[in-house]
C-alpha cells in the first residue's frame, strides 16, 4: 500500500484497474474521474439490447454505487481533466480542483470521430453511437417506418444497421472504400455480411460517399452522395471511426503516437504515469497497435494494476473480438495485421463459416461467422502458436479438433 492512485476515465478500463487492486489486496487510496454523470456501465450493450430495449440500464452498471463506498473507491462523476502536473504529481479538474496523485492512469478511451460542420454534421438528427446519451437521443429516432442513414461500413456501422432494420426503419448505408470492413476484415468476411444485411433489407452502397448533408429548419432531411444522387432522410448515424483521447497526454509531455505510448508494463515515457486501454498503444510482436476492444481493456488493465501493486507480469495481448448482428454472432481470434493470405471453411450448420488468416504463411487470425467451434480452435492455435493444417481446412466434413491433435 501506497500513496493515492487517481485514474482519468470511469470507462470498462479505468473500472477494470480499480476492481483489480482491489481484488489483490491493495487499499490504497483510489480516486476514479469519470467524464459522464453515470456510473461506470458496459458500452457495447448500448447500441444492441439497450437500443432496442431488452436491457434496463442498471444492468449495465459494472458495480452498483455501494461497492465504490464498501471498497474505499472515491469516484467523481460529471468531472473532467484539465491539466497534469507531472513536477507535482497533480492533476487540475474543469472546476479548478487540484488533486494528488501517487500513480496516474489514463484509461481515458478514444472518441468517435464527426462528421465535419463543412458537410453538415452539426445538423440536428446528426448521431454518433458511443455513450448512454446517444444511445437515449437514438432510441428516440428509431421508430418503425423512418428513414436512416449511416454514413461508414465497418462493424459500428454494421451493427446500427442490423438494430435499426430490426426496430422496423428503412436503412441506407454508405461506405467510400470499394467495400465494407475494408480496415478490418478481408473480403470473405465482408462478403459474407454483406449477403446477411441485403438478406435484411438494408441498402448497401459501396464506392459511395458523403457529399452533402442537406438541412431544413436546422434538421437533417436528406443526404447529397458522391455519385450525384440525394436520399431523403429523417436523422443520420455516424460510423467512420473512433480516435484516441490523448490530448490530455500530449499537452502533459507524454510521448503519444496512435494513441499514448506505453511499454510492455503499461507505463507511459513517464515511469509514475500508466495508460491503458482504447487510448494506449502498447508492444505486439515486434511493432506497435492499438487494440479497440473490451478484452484488451480489461486485460491490460489488470495487468497493470499487478504491476502498480508489486506483484505484476508484463503484458502480453491475445487479440479477440465479437460483433452481434441480427442472430448472426461474428466472432475474432487473433489479430490480422499485415495478412496475406486468407482461407473460407464452410462450417458445418446452415449459414456458418470461418475465414482464416495467415502471414507469410503463419496462422494470425481467424473470422468465424456462427461458428463456435472455428472460433475455439483458432484461440486455442493461436495461443499455442500452431498453424492449422490446410488439408483438414480444405474438407469441410473434416472435425475442427483434429487440428489440435
Amino acid at each position: 500500500m501506497t500513496g493515492r492512485l487517481v485514474i482519468v476515465g470511469a470507462g470498462q478500463a479505468g473500472f477494470a484497474l480499480a476492481a483489480k487492486m482491489r481484488a489483490l489486496g491493495d487499499l490504497r487510496p483510489i480516486t476514479i474521474i469519470g467524464a459522464e454523470e453515470n456510473l461506470p456501465y458496459q458500452r457495447p450493450p448500448l447500441t444492441k439490447k439497450y437500443l432496442l430495449g431488452d436491457m434496463a440500464f442498471d444492468r449495465l452498471l459494472f458495480r452498483p454505487e455501494h461497492w465504490y463506498v464498501d471498497n474505499n473507491v472515491e469516484i467523481r462523476l460529471s468531472t473532467w481533466v484539465e491539466e497534469i502536473d507531472r513536477a507535482a504529481k497533480q492533476i487540475v479538474t474543469q472546476d479548478g480542483s487540484v488533486l494528488d496523485y501517487h500513480t496516474l492512469a489514463l484509461a481515458t478511451g478514444a472518441a468517435p470521430r464527426p462528421l465535419p460542420p463543412s458537410v453538415g454534421g452539426s445538423l440536428e438528427g446528426v448521431y454518433l453511437a458511443r455513450d448512454k446519451r446517444d444511445a437515449d437521443q437514438l432510441a428516440n429516432e428509431m421508430r418503425a417506418g423512418r428513414r436512416v442513414l449511416i454514413i461508414g461500413g465497418g462493424y459500428i456501422g454494421l451493427e446500427a444497421a442490423a438494430v435499426a432494420r430490426h426496430r422496423g426503419l428503412e436503412v441506407t448505408l454508405i461506405e467510400m472504400a470499394d467495400r465494407i470492413l475494408q480496415r478490418v476484415a478481408a473480403k470473405e468476411t465482408a462478403d459474407i455480411m454483406r449477403a446477411i444485411h441485403r438478406q435484411h433489407d438494408v441498402v448497401i452502397r459501396e464506392k459511395t460517399g458523403l457529399k452533402q448533408l442537406v438541412g431544413k429548419n436546422g434538421h437533417v432531411v436528406a443526404a447529397e452522395l458522391s455519385d450525384g444522387s440525394t436520399i431523403d432522410i429523417d436523422f443520420v448515424v455516424v460510423g467512420i471511426g473512433v480516435a484516441p483521447n490523448d490530448q490530455l497526454a500530449k499537452e502533459a509531455g507524454l510521448e503519444v503516437g496512435n494513441g499514448i505510448i506505453v511499454d510492455s508494463f503499461a507505463r507511459t515515457s513517464d515511469p509514475s504515469i500508466f495508460a491503458v486501454g482504447d487510448c494506449a498503444e502498447l508492444p505486439w510482436n515486434g511493432g506497435r497497435i492499438r487494440l479497440e476492444s473490451v478484452q484488451n481493456a480489461v486485460d491490460q488493465a489488470e495487468a497493470a494494476a499487478g504491476i502498480i501493486a508489486g506483484s505484476g507480469e508484463a503484458y502480453d495481448p491475445k487479440p479477440w473480438f465479437w460483433s452481434d448482428q441480427y442472430d448472426v454472432k461474428l466472432q475474432i481470434a487473433g489479430f490480422n495485421l499485415g495478412y496475406d493470405e486468407t482461407f473460407l471453411r464452410a462450417g458445418t450448420r446452415e449459414g456458418s463459416a470461418s475465414v482464416w488468416y495467415f502471414k507469410k504463411g503463419r496462422f494470425i487470425a481467424v473470422d468465424a461467422i456462427n461458428d463456435a467451434k472455428a472460433y475455439v480452435t483458432g484461440k486455442k492455435l493461436l495461443e499455442t502458436g500452431a498453424s492449422p493444417d490446410r488439408a483438414i481446412l480444405a474438407d469441410p466434413a473434416a472435425d475442427l479438433k483434429l487440428l489440435l491433435a
